[in-house]
């Protein structure tokens, strides 16, 4: 019986790598207007400006679009990096399912090293010297501060009381990708920092999911790859998302570029060329995860099917509804763009006229810093996913390109 049950197990995760396609006009897309996306993104690669990209449109649990440009295959494994967060956000939601944590809950009651946290501040003497000092919190940091981005972390630090960058002592500067040490001590570390601002004031982009990552990791007893694959991985046959790469699967590692003086790109020197082929000593949360098309959009047709895939359910439909909310409602949004608000892992559409593009009110979306993107869409059961990888991304417009293409392929 054991036997039959593991074959069957196995058949099941053979079926669930194949995605469901369908003509684009059967699904109220124009198939003129998606080539429009081959096109640009054939200019791009063709002047030299990314080396090479993939794209997936889907609506109502079926593609309508797929495509390969320059030397990205169907198959190529990609630098996740910030789209990690939003795995993390659905492995710390099961747990919240299960009645381990409340949202109000104080970091604290999981994290006692949390207990005693200060906020940072500068001024001015009488003489005009700049001085630095700091306070201890008025309110705690909360769980839902860890999804949000309103715990007072950033990715650099403010500064300590001898006016030197935080971070930087403790070796958790810019997302620590190189750390020697493991989950659990970098955020101890990280709890004896001071935050920019007060608890649950003010959207800051940090490392607030990475913090996320070791709640589930103390509620779950597992570490978090362990919990990813038998919670999330395995169950929606996601065969190729892990923190590193076994060598079998090195050459289909996509290549990292960087932005060169003057335009176009070239192959990066980052360590990150190389780096995700060892498993790392600190499983980030916020950043670690390499994946493929297959497997990011089967992560994503889960969400836009409000929890479940292939008769597989990870979440509840009412949790998916909770998580793709805005939780910052008057908060200061710091750097979050225009329009959007932000909900558990997610940026929120706050509607079209708000954010001044092209999609709907409600739609969500987060990216990482390669370049990667997607988006999902519960109003038109449509979600997208885009990968390349350039970093720093910073002035590639591929990725807005096409999410804005897709939607003006949509005509029913």
């Amino acid at each position: 019986m054991r036997i039959l049950l593991t074959l069957a197990l196995s058949i099941s995760l053979v079926f669930a790598a194949e995605l469901p396609v369908s003509a684009p006009e059967q699904l109220g897309f124009s198939r003129e207007r998606l080539q429009r996306i081959n096109t640009l993104m054939r200019e791009h690669v063709a002047a030299g400006d990314m080396a090479g990209a993939s794209g997936l449109v889907a609506r109502n649990g079926k593609i309508v679009f797929r495509e390969n440009w320059g030397e990205m295959r169907a198959d190529s494994i990609v630098r996740m990096y910030s789209m990690t967060k939003a795995v993390t956000g659905v492995a710390a939601m099961i747990l919240y399912e299960e009645g381990k944590f409340s949202l109000t809950d104080p970091v604290s009651k999981y994290m006692p090293e949390f207990s005693d946290m200060r906020v940072a501040h500068e001024s001015k003497d009488s003489a005009g010297k700049r001085i630095y000092y700091t306070t201890p919190v008025e309110h705690p940091i909360l769980v839902r501060d860890l999804f949000r981005h309103t715990t007072g972390f950033d990715y650099s630090g403010p500064m300590d009381e001898t006016g030197e960058i935080a971070y930087k002592k403790l070796d958790m500067v810019g997302g620590a990708p190189l750390a020697s040490f493991d989950l659990a001590e970098a955020v101890r570390r990280l709890a004896t920092a001071p935050l920019h601002e007060e608890p649950g004031t003010s959207w800051r982009y940090g490392y607030s999911i990475d913090i996320l990552g070791r709640l589930v990791e103390v509620c779950s007893g597992k570490t978090l790859d362990q919990f990813f694959e038998e919670r999330i991985f395995r169950p929606l046959g996601m065969k190729d998302t892990a923190f590193f790469l076994p060598e079998e699967k090195w050459s289909r590692l996509a290549t990292l570029y960087t932005p060169k003086k003057g335009g176009g790109v070239e192959r990066s020197t980052s360590p990150a060329q190389e780096r995700f082929k060892k498993k790392p000593a600190l499983l980030l949360g916020g950043a670690g995860l390499v994946s493929t098309m297959d497997d990011y959009t089967r992560f994503v047709m889960m969400l836009v099917n409000e929890g479940q895939l292939d008769g597989v359910r990870i979440l509840g439909r009412k949790t998916v509804e909770l998580m793709r909310a805005d939780h910052l409602g008057d908060l200061n949004r710091g750097s979050l763009t225009d329009g959007y608000g932000f909900g558990l892992t997610f940026a929120v559409n706050l509607g079209p006229g708000k954010s001044a593009t092209i999609g709907s009110e409600g739609e969500y979306y987060w990216g990482g810093a390669a370049g990667t993107s997607f988006w999902i869409d519960p109003k038109e059961h449509m979600i997208g996913v885009f990968l390349v990888q350039i970093l720093p991304s910073q002035g590639v417009s591929a990725r807005d390109q096409f999410k804005r293409m897709a939607y003006q392929a949509l005509v029913d």
